[in-house]
Parts: C-alpha cells; structure tokens; sequence
C-alpha cells in the first residue's frame, strides 16, 4: 500500500499536541497506535510498551498497549539492557523471550530508541505483522516516531520530577507543622503517639463520612495541630497529678485561644489547623470552650477531632489519670452523643470501630507483649490485594501478625496507585506512608526482641537498617526518573516483606515461649 509522508508528518505533529502537563505515557501509547492505525504500510500490530532504563541500566516496562502491565507481563526485556544501538539509527529489529505455553519463546519486535541528546532514556517497543518489518523507505518516518516520542517521554518525566518537588515541598511544611504539634504533645505525653493515634481515627472517620480527598489531606496535616496551645501552659498545671482547681482550669482552657494565635494565616491548611486548635473543645449542645459554639457552628474537621481525641486520651495513661478501658470509654464517646458530640461522627465513629481499634494496637506504647493476642474485630478496609495474606505468614506472636498486615495494606495502596497511574505524587506520599509505618513496626519490634533478650536483634537490627536506606534510596530515584521508580520499589518491598517474615520473624515466636516462663514474670 502506498504511504504519503506528508500524511504521516501531519498525524506525528498530531502526537506532539499530547505534549500537555497532566499527559500520562499511556495516552501517548493510546494515540501513537490510533496513528500507526491509519499507517498501513507500517506493517505494526496494536500493541507495544513504553520501557524506560532506571537508575542501574535496567529495562522498566512504564507503559502498555494491548499487553498487560509489567507484573503480569508475557515478554522478559532483558536483552535490552545492554542494547547498544547506532547513534543515528532510532529502529531497530530485536529478538526478545516471550511466554508460550509454558516455555519461552522468540518473538520479533521493533525497537525505537528514546533519547534526551545524547542521553538514552529507554525503548519504545512495537510488534510487527508476522515478521514483517516496516516497508522500504520508512526508516526516515520511523526515526521522526522515534523522536517525537523521545520528546514527549522527557515532558512526562520533567512533570513528575515537578510533581515530587511539590510535593516534598508541600512535605517538608507539614512536619514542621507536625514538629510544632509534637513539641506540645510531649511536655505532657511521655510518647507522642497520641497524636498518630488521634491523626489516623479522625482520617478513618474522615473518610466514613464522606470528605472530599482533599479535605482529608488536610486533616492529616492539621489535626496534630489540635494542642499546640499547650505550649503556652506552665508544667505546674499541665503536669499537675491530681484534679485541677477552677483557676488551674480555667488557664488550661486558654490552650484553644493560644493555639488560635499561634496559627494565624489565611491559606486552607492554616485555616484548618486553626479552627481545630480553636474548636475541638466545644460541644455539640454549646456548653463547651473557648466560644460556646454549637451544632454546625462547630467546624466538621474539630468535631472529627474531637471525638478521636476524647477516645484516645480517655484509653490513654496521664499523669491525672489511669487509662479506661476500651468498652468504658466506648459507653463514654456513645453516652455523649448529641451533647458533648456530632451524632453524626459518633455514628461514623461506631461504623468504622474495627478500623479505630485496628490502629490503636497498631500504635501501642507500651512493649509488645508476646503471648498476647487481641480482640480485633476484621478490618472494614481490607480487600484482597496484590499481595495477599494467609495464615502461612503467621510468626506466633498476634501482634506482630497485625503489624504485617498492616504493612501489607500499605504495599497494596501503593500497587494501586501505581496500576491506576495516579501518579509520582500520590506514589510519594504512600512511599512515605509505608517508611513512617516500617520505622514504627522496626522500633516496636526492636524493643520487644531487646526486653526478651533475642539473640538475633542486632541481626534484625541490620536488616530493617538496610530496608529503611533501600527506602530511601527510591525516595532518591524519584527525582531522577519517578516512572521507573515507582515500579522498583513496588517489587522490591513486596519480595522483602514477604522474605524477612518467612526467614526472620518467624524465628520471633520463641519469645511467646521465653514469655511464659516464670522466670520472666517480673518483666
């Protein structure tokens, strides 16, 4: 068939109006085989992939069309990663290792190299009509292909590279606002994971009714804020043991107006900050402080706020107070309802339980008591995910099981982000997400193997180390090229979670042993 090359120039200048910010490589794909479509004489089949060469020179398959992604891929890229192509050629035939039957075989493929100058950056691949290559006197429209592409693949990575910046940036205001929040938690909490306690039962409840993503964002940011008065308390009243007198009171209800001050702005994470700070002590029925609020005058973000602080500080240890138990402080938070609370986030609040006692364990203070096993009712989040828990995993101690689950949870929030190309962004903050929950699963874990006195802790200890720098070294390569990134990391903490639980933490159960020895009854 005959082919106009002015016909193909207009279709590949076509493909360059793709160069848009928000423009992912799949729709690049989508398009380019829409053009290869109304080519014939390229001889190309609708499928190929996007590969791009990370960090250590490996192939990475970003992108597909009419092929699965590459965890269920039937082709292995292996043979492209030492590719050496000629400078000015941009297509070349290869011979690459798909599945068949069980077996590999030999598949030909066309290659278009990308480049940025002299840079390479990766492959586009394209599967010929048998084996077929593209008809004679296409070489100088496939180098044009090869080009084009190349340029719009560099506009995909300098976005994403943009949108990690932004979003470490964005990061980077957030724990200093979270530093300020912990500087206030700690002169009266010897831990400060009340905060990370508080912070995840507002989101939880957050989300139960219905908040906008955007809004629950800035409550994660914002709701450790809520005591950042506290500040401005003397330690002889904050820290006073016993009942305080009515002016003792009365000065430390002036933490609400403090932080008030403290968090003056205008932009919509001061403003929330704020209004929590100020207005998670008043009631639903208007007898609460510093303003006497009521109803919906309240702000929704304080009102979530304000039950998640009452449950967790109510179960928690003070230097005024003994914990509560679970179901007293439950009868509490439920009794209160439509005086010193929204029905509406108490109802959220009993719908979502399993998941707010879920993260209080999860969360604990005190040392992991080996033997112990908790009441935990099934999450109401947790679908089967890419990777899948089963009893196999299972070290013998309950709640370092629910630890794993946990961490499992979050490696499959990350596939899904990932599988549904939301972005470097959003790959970032799970990123983040899974290194905070692995630092506090490592730190907990540590001190329970060091109170048994575990002869495989500084081994342990060596393990986590390395897994926290891997972590960060994809914290790295996502300023560096966060499309390959995103794809690394996923297999990599997919293959150590699972490995380091069979291999090492199964070797923990002997501590739930250790534990029930007499011997150790005093710890």
């Amino acid at each position: 068939m005959n082919h106009n090359p002015k016909d193909l120039g207009k279709l590949l200048f076509d493909l360059t109006l793709l160069n848009g910010t928000g423009t992912n490589l799949d729709q690049i794909l989508e398009r380019l085989f829409q053009i290869i479509g109304e080519v014939p004489a390229l001889r190309l089949r609708q499928r190929g992939a996007i590969l791009l060469l990370n960090p250590l020179g490996d192939v990475v398959q970003v992108a597909q069309f009419g092929m699965p992604p590459i965890w269920s891929s039937a082709c292995s890229w292996t043979s492209l990663r030492d590719l050496q192509a000629a400078e000015d050629k941009c297509y070349l035939p290869l011979t690459c290792q798909c599945a068949g039957q069980g077996h590999g075989v030999a598949c030909s493929v066309g290659v278009l190299v990308l480049k940025d100058e002299s840079r390479r950056l990766g492959y586009a691949v394209l599967f010929p009509e048998g084996d077929n290559w593209p008809g004679a006197g296409l070489d100088s429209a496939l180098n044009d292909l090869a080009r084009v592409l190349s340029g719009l693949v560099r506009r995909c990575l300098v976005d994403e590279v943009v949108k990690v910046r932004e979003w470490e940036l964005e990061q980077a205001r957030t724990e200093a606002i979270h530093r300020l929040g912990s500087a206030a938690e700690y002169r009266d909490n010897d831990t400060g994971w009340h905060v990370m306690r508080m912070t995840n039962y507002a989101i939880t409840i957050a989300r139960k009714i219905g908040l906008p993503e955007a809004v629950r964002e800035l409550l994660y940011i914002a709701a450790p804020m809520h005591d950042v008065g506290k500040i401005g308390i003397p330690d002889a009243i904050l820290l006073k043991p016993g009942r305080l007198t009515e002016d003792e009171l009365q000065i430390m209800r002036r933490h609400t107006e403090i932080g008030e001050t403290i968090l003056e702005g205008d932009d919509d994470l001061i403003t929330a900050a704020r209004e929590i700070a100020g207005a998670h002590h008043e009631r639903w029925d208007g007898l609460g402080y510093p303003r006497r609020q009521r109803g919906d005058e309240i702000p929704i973000l304080a009102r979530i706020c304000a039950v998640a602080d009452v449950f967790d500080a109510l179960t928690s240890v003070r230097p005024y107070k003994h914990a509560w138990s679970v179901e007293e402080a439950l009868k509490w938070v439920y009794d209160n309802s439509g005086t010193q609370f929204d029905p509406a986030v108490v109802e959220a609040f009993r719908a979502v339980l399993p998941d707010i006692l879920r993260i209080r364990e999860l969360y604990r203070d005190d040392i992991i008591d080996p033997r112990q096993v908790p009441a935990l009712p099934h999450s109401t989040e947790r679908p089967d995910g890419w990777v899948s828990w089963d009893e196999s995993l299972a070290v013998g101690i309950a709640v370092l099981d629910e630890h794993h689950r946990h961490l499992f949870d979050l490696v499959n929030e990350l596939y899904e982000v990932v599988a549904q190309k939301r972005g470097s962004r959003q790959v970032a903050r799970v990123l983040k997400a899974l290194d905070l929950y692995a630092q506090v699963h490592f730190s907990a874990e540590e001190k329970m193997m060091a109170h048994y006195g575990f002869a495989g802790l500084e081994r342990q200890q060596g393990q986590h180390h390395r897994f926290q720098e891997k972590l960060q070294g994809f914290h790295e390569e996502l300023h560096v090229n966060p499309l390959t990134a995103q794809y690394d990391v996923l297999e990599y903490v997919r293959q150590w979670l699972v490995l380091h639980i069979m291999e090492e933490d199964t070797q923990l159960k002997v501590l739930a042993e250790k534990a029930d020895d007499p011997a150790w009854a005093w710890l």
